[in-house]
């Protein structure tokens, strides 16, 4: 499997996602965080878009965000369980297991998802970590788990020019949890799941010491 072409290929549709601001419906605001979605083009199922500013450096957010084993992430995100190195492509390509725990009160069960992970930055500071699902002969589908599908999806931070106490963070899941469910468990779970995301983030920026 080419995980390197398929990683350029995630990073360059996530950038787009971003700048194409045709089609999304705002599905939740809260406080400052808004979520929209529209349908996805990559299966039949949507993609979610959230957007917010985040009080924090850049170098903080990605801290918490970026993906690496023992990394802050499964501190905060209680959507993250478990976070597994498979195999270090470059220096900035991996593929990565991610375990998460059962969900809207024990409807959703556990899954796990294999996926592609690029960690791109651009010139303006820019950094991201794109998305999407492979897979890996170390990782098949285990016991206990659902297996899920990661579309396209990940975290963009991007610097606010003159606030560098602040940062804009989008963020896109695109998800086939797999299994059996109903669609208007997905439909609610994502929008909600989404602003309880940037509301952990923020607490777990707020919490960490200067970097």
């Amino acid at each position: 499997m080419d995980y390197q072409h398929i990683a350029s290929a995630v990073g360059d549709c996530l950038l787009n996602y971003t700048k194409d601001e045709s089609g999304w419906k705002v599905s939740k605001k809260s406080n400052d965080i808004i979520v929209s979605w529209r349908p996805s083009t990559e299966f039949p199922g949507n993609v979610y878009k959230g957007e917010a500013i985040v009080k924090g450096s850049l170098e903080k957010v990605w801290e918490c965000l970026k993906p690496v084993p023992n990394g802050l992430r499964v501190k905060w995100d209680n959507n993250v369980k478990k976070f597994e190195l498979l195999e270090q492509v470059t220096e900035d390509i991996t593929v990565c297991r991610t375990v998460t725990p059962s969900a809207a009160m024990g409807i959703i069960a556990p899954r796990d998802f294999v996926d592609v992970i690029l960690v791109k930055q651009y010139e303006d500071g820019t950094i991201s970590s794109n998305a999407t699902n492979v897979s890996h002969p170390n990782c098949p589908p285990q016991p206990g788990y659902v297996r899920g599908f990661n579309h396209p999806c990940g975290c963009i931070c991007v610097p606010i020019s003159g606030e560098p106490g602040k940062t804009q963070v989008f963020s896109f899941f695109q998800t086939d949890l797999g299994g059996l469910l109903p669609r208007s468990v997905v439909d609610s779970f994502f929008p909600s799941s989404m602003v309880e995301f940037y509301n952990n983030l923020s607490k777990a920026v707020k919490s960490l010491k200067d970097i």
